[in-house]
């Protein structure tokens, strides 16, 4: 294979999804609550380099070996792809967003860490920073779509048509002048590594850990955490990898231009 090609268009590749993390981003500039994701990416002889190794224990892990040591029979090393470049992940930024004072007692955001628990009907949680919940027929409070927030023991439920409502620092709600519930918050270990899933909500992974419930958790009442997405930062990591993209794309061609004069000069001879 001609090394060059397969380099040119792997850096390609990772810019076209660098590009599109980028255009989530800004699609969700005002969307309150989400956490922009950053993209990363790592050298490709690094991947090619992992091969599964049963240890002692007798459970398969992954172990780094030099190209040397690989077990292949039969075949000879020509080297590896040492320049060309793969999409390795996206992480989440967890610096928190600017707050935004509204006049709904159910606008709330979380003052530090912290991500609110949410369930759907089947029971399925999620996790989210959207702080801008409402009340739906059944007097629960839920989520502009219609999950419901979790508290300390469950859904957290006020009543048809209460005539105070109010959710305090401590994060108690307050229905009618009586504390029906607190508003539960969860940390992991490794927030970064939390997955989007659709209407901004986030869900655990291995990387991530597990939800631990946060105690003594701070609550801004009529307010919202907004989107922590600059929008020129974007437009400047856009511009950047759009320049790397039609770099990469010079190459390619560059390369295919060669490869086809050396397959005509050979020929010929």
């Amino acid at each position: 294979m001609h090394r060059g090609i397969y380099e040119a268009a792997s850096g390609m590749l990772v810019q076209e999804t660098h590009l599109d993390v980028i255009t989530n981003n800004l699609a969700n500039v005002d969307t309150p609550g989400y956490k922009r994701r950053i993209s990363a990416t790592s050298d490709f002889s690094a991947l090619l380099d992992r091969i599964e190794k049963i240890s002692e224990d007798g459970e398969t892990k992954m172990t780094t070996v030099l190209p040397a040591d690989m077990p292949f029979k039969g075949r000879e090393i020509i080297g590896s792809l040492a320049l060309a470049a793969v999409f390795s992940e996206d992480v989440m930024d967890t610096f928190p967003g600017v707050l935004k004072t509204t006049e709904s007692q159910l606008d709330i955001a979380i003052d530090g860490k912290g991500f609110f628990s949410v369930a759907d009907e089947n029971g399925n949680t999620f996790y989210t920073r959207e702080g801008n919940f409402v009340l739906d027929s059944n007097g629960n409070i839920v989520t502009s779509h219609g999950l419901m927030l979790q508290g300390e023991g469950g859904p957290l439920n006020v009543g048809n048509n209460p005539r105070t409502l109010e959710i305090n620092r401590t994060g108690q709600v307050i229905s009618n002048g009586e504390i029906i519930g607190r508003v539960a918050v969860f940390n992991f270990e490794r927030p970064t590594y939390l997955r989007h899933q659709a209407d901004n909500l986030l869900t655990p992974t291995e990387q991530s850990g597990e939800p631990e419930q946060l105690e003594n958790v701070k609550i801004w009442s009529g307010a919202l955490e907004m989107s922590n997405v600059e929008v020129v930062t974007e437009m400047v990591r856009m511009i950047e990898a759009q320049r790397i993209y039609e770099g990469a794309s010079k190459a390619l061609m560059t390369h295919d231009e060669q490869t086809s004069k050396l397959i005509t000069s050979f020929s010929r001879g």
